[in-house]
C-alpha cells in the first residue's frame, strides 16, 4: 500500500502552566529581583553584579531585568555529561529525562539485614555500585554521608567513593571551596590529568542551593565562580517551603524560587558567559502539622512541573525529583508516590531527575528503592514515546490477511514489531495466580531485595588505574588534615 502516512510518533508531555502564566511568573521574578533585591554574601560575586549595572546597598543586590535577560541568552541550551572512558551518557536537552539518585542521607536499609544504618564512606560506594549496573540510573549522587572521616572532608570522600564505585556522571555536593578544589583535582586526577579535556568533557556537576529567601550564601558562590573559572556544570536550585521559607501560595514560591535560580545564573554567567547550567527549583508545601519537608507532597511536582514549562521558555535544561516517598520502609506508599513522581517528571519534560530511592522525606536511602524505580522507569519509558502512526503500524495489509476470525500471533508483522512495540517487566508480575503461587507466593520486596544483593556481590565496574588512586588517596589525606 502506498505511504499515505507521515510518522505520527511525538513526545507525550503534559504541562502545569500556561504561555500567560509564564510569562507572569517570568515577570514577577524579575520585579522581585529589581525591586526587593537579593543578598549576595559573596564579595567576588557582588562585585560582577555591580560592575555590570546592579544596585548594591550592603550585601543586598537589586539586578536590573535586562542582565537576567542577557545572562539567559548567554546561558546554553545543551549540556552534556560524560562517563569515567570520556563517553557521552547525559544529553540534557528539552526531550530527553534521565534519572539517578540522591546525596547526603544521614541513613540507609541495610540489604543484608534489614536494619536502618548510619550512612558511611563504604555505604556511599555500594549504592554507587547498583547504579553503575541498573540500565535506567543515569546518573549518580552520594545518597549517604562520609561523616566518619576526619576533617570535615565528608564530601570529599564521598566524591571518591562514587567515582571509584560507577563509571557514570556524578552530581556531588560540597561545603565550599575547600571541598571543590580537592573534588576538582580528583575529576582532573580521573581524566588523566588534562584539564583542557576535563573542560571539554565534564563527568560532574556542581549541585548546590541558596538559602530561601533571597540569600546566596557565601560558600556557594565561591563554587559557583570555582565552576565557571573551570567549566564544571551548575545547578543551582531553590530549596523553599511554601507556607514556611517562601509564599504559601505556590505561584508566589515559585516566582521566589525562580527569581533566586535566576539571580545564580546571572552570577555564572556574568563569570563566565557560556557557563553550563542546569535550571530549576525544589519547591514544596510545608505540612502545617509536622513542619516536614515532605518530598512527595502533589504540591511539591506540581511546582517541578511548572519549572519543566518556565525552563522550555528560557531554552534551558531543567532539574526534577522522582522516585521519593515520606514513607518509613518500602510499602505500597512508597511504590504509589514513586510511580506517580517518575511517570510526571518524564511527561513534564524534566531533563535531571534526582532523589530515586529516598524514603522517609529524604532522610533514608534504599536500595531496594532504587531497583523498584529502575523497573518503574523503564515502564514509563514506553509510555513516553507515545504510539507511532505510520502505514506499518496502523496494520491494515496485516489486518487485511488475517480477516474476521483469524488471530495475529503468527502472523510475519506481529513477529517484526513486538518487540519494539510492547513493554516486558523484569520484576513486576504477569504470571497466573498458580504460577505466582507456585514459585512460592513472593511479594515484590523479596525479589527486589534479590537483585540489589545479587549485584552487590558480583558487579564491579572497572577500577580507576593504580596511578590515579594512588594520586586520589594523597588528595583525600591532604584534605583531612583541614578543619573548618
Amino acid at each position: 500500500m502506498p505511504e499515505r502516512f507521515a510518522d505520527r510518533r511525538r513526545r507525550v508531555e503534559f504541562r502545569m502552566l500556561n504561555d500567560q502564566q509564564v510569562e507572569d511568573i517570568h515577570l514577577a521574578s524579575l520585579a522581585i529581583l529589581s525591586r526587593t533585591g537579593i543578598v549576595v554574601a559573596q564579595d567576588e560575586a557582588r562585585e560582577l553584579l555591580e560592575s555590570n549595572g546592579a544596585s548594591v546597598d550592603g550585601e543586598l543586590v537589586r539586578i536590573p531585568p535586562g542582565l537576567v535577560e542577557q545572562a539567559l541568552a548567554n546561558a546554553p541550551s545543551r549540556v552534556l555529561l560524560f562517563n569515567r572512558n570520556n563517553e557521552p551518557a547525559v544529553d540534557l536537552a528539552a526531550d530527553r529525562s534521565y534519572f539517578g539518585t540522591g546525596s547526603d542521607t544521614p541513613t540507609y536499609v541495610d540489604p543484608y539485614t534489614g536494619e536502618i544504618k548510619p550512612t558511611n564512606r563504604e555505604s556511599v560506594g555500594l549504592f554507587a555500585r547498583l547504579c553503575d549496573a541498573l540500565p535506567n540510573i543515569d546518573f549518580v549522587m552520594s545518597m549517604g554521608i562520609a561523616k566518619e572521616r576526619p576533617g570535615n572532608s565528608s564530601f570529599v570522600h564521598q566524591y571518591a567513593a562514587m567515582l571509584e564505585n560507577t563509571l557514570k556522571p556524578i552530581v556531588f555536593t560540597a561545603q565550599g571551596t575547600a571541598d571543590i578544589e580537592p573534588i576538582y583535582q580528583i575529576a582532573l586526577a580521573a581524566a588523566g590529568g588534562d584539564a583542557a579535556s576535563l573542560r571539554a568533557r565534564p563527568t560532574s556537576l556542581l549541585y548546590t542551593e541558596p538559602i530561601s529567601p533571597l540569600i546566596l550564601t557565601r560558600e556557594s558562590m565561591e563554587m559557583v565562580l570555582f565552576c565557571a573559572k573551570h567549566a564544571i556544570p551548575v545547578t543551582y536550585p531553590t530549596g523553599m517551603m511554601a507556607g514556611g521559607t517562601g509564599p504559601v501560595t505556590l505561584a508566589g514560591s515559585i516566582a521566589l524560587g525562580n527569581a533566586e535560580t535566576l539571580a545564580a545564573l546571572t552570577v555564572l554567567q556574568l563569570a563566565r558567559p557560556g557557563s553550563p547550567y542546569v535550571y530549576g527549583g525544589n519547591v514544596t508545601a510545608m505540612d502545617m502539622r509536622t513542619s516536614i519537608y515532605p518530598y512527595a507532597a502533589p504540591e511539591f511536582h506540581m511546582a517541578f512541573s511548572a519549572f519543566c514549562d518556565l525552563g522550555r521558555h528560557y531554552g534551558l535544561p531543567v532539574w526534577g525529583l522522582a522516585g521519593a516517598s515520606d514513607a518509613k520502609r518500602l510499602d505500597p506508599q512508597a511504590a504509589a508516590e514513586a510511580a506517580y513522581e517518575i511517570l510526571l517528571a518524564r511527561l513534564s519534560g524534566s531533563n535531571l531527575v534526582h532523589d530515586v530511592g529516598y524514603l522517609n522525606t529524604g532522610l533514608t536511602a534504599c536500595m531496594e528503592m532504587i531497583v523498584l524505580c529502575d523497573e518503574i522507569i523503564d515502564y514509563t519509558n514506553r509510555i513516553a514515546r507515545g504510539i507511532e502512526v505510520n502505514d506499518e503500524t496502523l496494520a491494515l495489509d496485516a489486518i487485511d490477511e488475517v480477516g474476521p476470525r483469524g488471530n495475529f500471533l503468527s502472523t510475519e508483522h506481529t513477529v517484526r514489531h513486538f518487540r519494539e512495540h510492547t513493554w516486558r517487566p523484569g520484576l513486576f508480575v504477569r504470571d497466573s495466580y498458580q504460577a505466582w503461587e507456585a514459585n512460592g507466593a513472593r511479594e515484590l520486596i523479596e525479589p527486589l531485595n534479590e537483585k540489589v544483593r545479587e549485584i552487590l556481590d558480583s558487579h564491579h565496574p572497572a577500577p580507576l588505574p593504580d596511578d590515579v588512586q594512588e594520586k586520589i588517596n594523597t588528595i583525600l589525606a591532604e584534605r583531612e588534615k583541614l578543619t573548618d
